[in-house]
C-alpha cells in the first residue's frame, strides 16, 4: 500500500510549492505528483501557475526519498522522443525515482492558448496509442540509459481505448470515482489484460481520493487498489488529509506484515 499526493501547481508561489513538497516527504508519502496544465483548473482561470516538467526536475534535486511524477503528462504537448529523453534525464537527476505518468489530454484552453491542435477525444487517444511505442523505443536507445525501467502510469478510465492501452503499456493505472465506479473499471481492465495476454497482477491500481480513509480505504483496498492519491491546491497546500491516509497506510501495512 502506498500513498501519493498531487500538489496542484495553481494559485501559489514557487516557495509555497517547495515547502509543500518538503512537508509531504517529511510526512512520509510514497509519491509526489504535480499535473501537466498551463492554467489553473479551479478558481481564477488566469491565476498563478507553473509548468510541469521543469518542476519535476527541481523536485528531483530537492527531494531524496519520494517517487515523483506528473498526474499526468499530456501526450499532445511534447514530441514522444523528446518526452522519453526528458523522463530519462529526470530519472537520473532523482536517482531512479521518476514515474512517467501520461494521458491523452483534455483541457481545451491549454491547447488553444499554447498553439496545439485540440482535435477530438478519439484523435487524442489515437495519438497516445501511437506515442507510447515511440517512447518505449527511445528509452531503449538513450545513452546513458535510464537507471531503471521507468514505471509508466496511464491515467483515465475510457473502457474502449484507454484501459486497453493500460493493459498493453502501463505499470500503473490511475483512475477516479467511488468504489462502484472503480470496481467496473478494474473489471474492464482485467478483461483487456486477458485479451492482450498481460498478467493483471503486473499493473498497480491507483485511485484519487478526497475523503477520509475510513470512508473509502477498505472498499477500494478490497478492489485491489494499492496507491491512494490525495490532491492539495495552492496557495495553502493543506496536507492534513494526507497525514490521515499515511497513518492508515502504516496501520494496514503493519497488519499485513
Amino acid at each position: 500500500m502506498r500513498i501519493g499526493v498531487q500538489l496542484q501547481p495553481q494559485h501559489a508561489e514557487w516557495s509555497d510549492l517547495a515547502r509543500a513538497a518538503a512537508e509531504a516527504e517529511e510526512i512520509g508519502v510514497d509519491v509526489l505528483f504535480n499535473w501537466d496544465h498551463f492554467f489553473p483548473l479551479r478558481g481564477d482561470p488566469d491565476g498563478k501557475h507553473f509548468e510541469c516538467w521543469t518542476m519535476l526536475g527541481a523536485w528531483a534535486q530537492a527531494t531524496s526519498q519520494v517517487e515523483i511524477g506528473a498526474l499526468v503528462t499530456c501526450n499532445s504537448y511534447r514530441n514522444p522522443e523528446l518526452l522519453a529523453d526528458m523522463a530519462r534525464t529526470v530519472d537520473h537527476i532523482s536517482g531512479g525515482r521518476l514515474i512517467l505518468g501520461i494521458g491523452s489530454g483534455w483541457k481545451e484552453k491549454d491547447y488553444v492558448e499554447y498553439g496545439y491542435e485540440f482535435g477530438t477525444k478519439g484523435s487524442r487517444l489515437d495519438d497516445l496509442r501511437d506515442a507510447l511505442p515511440r517512447i518505449e523505443r527511445r528509452l531503449a536507445r538513450l545513452n546513458p540509459p535510464p537507471t531503471r525501467d521507468i514505471p509508466v502510469l496511464i491515467g483515465g478510465g475510457g473502457e474502449r481505448k484507454t484501459l486497453r492501452l493500460v493493459a498493453r503499456h502501463a505499470d500503473i493505472w490511475h483512475g477516479f470515482g467511488d468504489p462502484a465506479d472503480v470496481e467496473r473499471k478494474v473489471g474492464v481492465l482485467d478483461d483487456w489484460c486477458a485479451k492482450e495476454g498481460r498478467d493483471p497482477a503486473e499493473i498497480e491500481r491507483s485511485v484519487g481520493v478526497g475523503r477520509a480513509p475510513g470512508e473509502l480505504g477498505p472498499a477500494l483496498h478490497r478492489l485491489g487498489i494499492r496507491l491512494f492519491t490525495v490532491s492539495a491546491s495552492g496557495p495553502s497546500y493543506d496536507l492534513e488529509l494526507v497525514r490521515d491516509w499515511v497513518a492508515w497506510r502504516n496501520e494496514m501495512n503493519a497488519a499485513a506484515s
